[in-house]
């Protein structure tokens, strides 16, 4: 093994010495600081080789430059297998919290749904231990979502919820038998075979199987009507749209049996994990977790996310993640091994899979959204800006410039706009770019800046206090010129190219009027800003012009989809009651209506959900 590129640290550690007669074994390693303190624990197949890379001369991120110069000592623990190693590094994070690593803070159990052993069984929320006799659903996301599906199930059906010691002492009903959310069982109201029907229900909808439900309420709604019971008829007919309802959001075609969702997301210094619960077919919900500790990537993000996640907890039999771990057959052996049954760890690449993840992306974008756009974080990252770029004043206000097109067509200009409170929505605007030459990014810059700061200079709308361009030189000259014909040559302009390989952090920015490329560090609070400005710009922009794109092509009527003839059309409006109702509705649920195949559902869905 060759000696190390960088044999000291800051704190005088001689890692060539150390590295001379390092182990080979996997095992776990521990890096600390001057003061005796663990600021990161890692795991290895080979230990020599692995502490080796942190000290070559180049090829580190700049997290890691920053975490090697402060290593006064190195401990290592050498273990069995890589399986063991990385047991013990899941141990000593959550022990020890390294300054460096990524960390999970979640200390609770999940809650559960929990139906009773009893004759007349009681539903409610269980958190801990599985010791009691029943029927165990979840687990959920929070305590929030078993209170929800509680309320949803009372509606639907009047299974208890009450304590058993409050149930064994009536001798009237309460005031839920009065509104219709409980049948009495306390004081012998309903008989055990009608209130077991209810619990069927229950766990058949807890168990994904809502047609099934829905099967039988409908015999029943018929047999009320046959028999000219006709409130009674009305009011399953009434459950029978709440259970649609319930099934559009929760339903999920061919995929019963339990599994989870992981998204992970990097940008601009944050990172998010969102994890979604899927059990019998049904979304239990979502949850998002922010680690502690920039990870670089995705993949790194969920490398060390996984295991501080499940081990020690209920794993599924299948996880699908955004995006794959170095070590994923490492993770799923462990995860084996730990649970006692077989775990998949896999990317989605087809089918309901891709569906489910993109949905969990989604929510993930919108929560590291959500986060990065919390006041006391802008606030630093506007500081930041102002000292990087030698600003005079705070800049309270930043209005970005982005162009958006296919080949030319329907070019769109966006003008989003950020302060001191984060997104200003209620400021943006998109420029509909006319008379140019299809493609001309710069033509299209010039036409969207004149329009913008024209009506500025006629009084409409507040004065930026940064302009920032998504682009280089080009577009920067295009909003120099500008400005310069209407008088407004004193307001700072500022660049932002993406880098050779259009990765985050290698950016380049130019500032008008200082010479040279303004340099920025990867890890920097400015940058993120700036990203995250030109980031909302470059959406902003792509959706004005789906939009505009859209528009000449976008189908509104079920007359016009191929496929879907009068009496498929007519059912249709029947089973939903209306092309409302149409229009909201879930291909699944459009699919289970006689005579709509899944691609012509997928086609119904389509019309009324499009390219935006």
């Amino acid at each position: 093994m060759a000696e190390a590129d960088a044999p000291q640290t800051d704190n005088g550690f001689d890692s060539a010495a150390f590295l001379k007669n390092l182990t080979s074994r996997p095992g776990v390693y521990r890096m600390l600081d001057s003061s005796g303190t663990v600021i990161y624990v890692g795991k290895a197949k080979n230990l020599k080789k692995r502490v080796a890379s942190y000290f070559r001369k180049t090829g580190l991120p700049p997290k890691t430059r920053v975490m090697v110069a402060q290593i006064a000592a190195i401990e290592t623990t050498v273990t069995h297998t890589e399986n063991e190693a990385l047991i013990l590094e899941n141990n000593l994070i959550k022990e020890l919290m390294p300054r460096y690593n990524i960390l999970l803070r979640d200390d609770k159990s999940y809650p559960y749904l929990f139906i009773s052993g009893d004759t007349f069984p009681r539903l409610s929320l269980h958190r801990g231990a599985k010791r009691k006799k029943g029927r165990y659903f979840g687990p959920y996301p929070s305590a929030g979502a078993v209170r929800d599906s509680l309320n949803l199930l009372q509606k639907l059906f009047p299974v208890r919820q009450c304590e058993d010691s409050y149930y064994q002492n009536r001798s009237r009903p309460c005031l839920q038998y009065q509104i219709k959310r409980c049948t009495a069982p306390c004081v012998g109201l309903v008989s055990e075979a009608e209130y077991q029907k209810d619990i069927e229900h229950t766990i058949m909808f807890l168990e994904g199987k809502n047609q099934q439900v829905m099967a039988d309420l409908t015999e029943e709604m018929e047999q009320a009507s046959r028999n000219l019971e006709f409130e009674h008829a009305g009011a399953v007919r009434d459950k029978i749209i709440a259970l649609r309802r319930v099934q559009e959001r929760q339903y999920v075609s061919s995929a019963q049996g339990e599994f989870d969702v992981l998204a992970a997301i990097v940008r601009d210094g944050m990172a998010v994990v969102e994890v979604s619960f899927i059990r019998g077919g049904r979304n239990l919900g979502s949850k998002s977790y922010f680690p502690k500790g920039a990870a670089d990537s995705p993949e790194e993000l969920l490398e060390a996310f996984v295991p501080q996640y499940y081990l020690g907890k209920d794993v599924p039999g299948e996880i699908l993640l955004s995006h794959i771990p170095a070590d994923l057959a490492l993770l799923e052996a462990v995860l084996q091994s730990e649970s006692g049954h077989k775990v998949s760890l896999r990317q989605p690449k087809r089918g309901q899979g891709v569906r489910w993840m993109q949905m969990v992306q989604t929510n993930a974008d919108i929560s590291l959204t959500q986060r990065l756009s919390s006041r006391s974080n802008l606030l630093q990252r506007f500081e930041t800006l102002q000292d990087a770029l030698e600003l005079d004043e705070l800049p309270k206000r930043i209005e970005c410039f982005d162009i958006s097109h296919t080949r030319g067509e329907k070019t769109v200009a966006s003008c989003v706009v950020f302060g001191l409170e984060g997104a200003i929505k209620a400021d943006y605007r998109k420029f509909n770019i006319e008379g140019i030459t299809g493609g001309d990014d710069y033509a299209a810059m010039n036409q969207a800046l004149s329009r913008r700061f024209t009506r500025l200079q006629k009084g409409e709308g507040k004065r930026p206090d940064l302009l920032l361009i998504d682009g280089g030189k080009g577009q920067i000259k295009e909003a120099q010129e500008v400005l310069a014909e209407l008088n407004l040559s004193d307001l700072p302009i500022l660049g932002i190219a993406k880098g050779p390989e259009r990765k985050p952090g290698e950016e380049t920015l130019f500032l008008v009027g200082r010479e040279g490329e303004v340099t920025l560090s990867a890890d920097s609070p400015a940058l993120h800003l700036l990203q995250q400005v030109r980031d909302e710009a470059h959406r902003f922009a792509i959706t004005g012009h789906r939009q505009r794109r859209g528009k000449a092509r976008k189908t509104s009527t079920l007359e016009q989809i191929e496929g879907l003839g009068p009496k498929r059309r007519q059912k249709l409006l029947q089973q939903f009651g209306g092309l409302q109702e149409v229009q909201r509705a879930g291909v699944e649920a459009l699919a289970n209506v006689d005579g709509i195949s899944k691609s012509l559902a997928q086609k119904i869905y389509d019309v009324f959900h499009g390219d935006n």
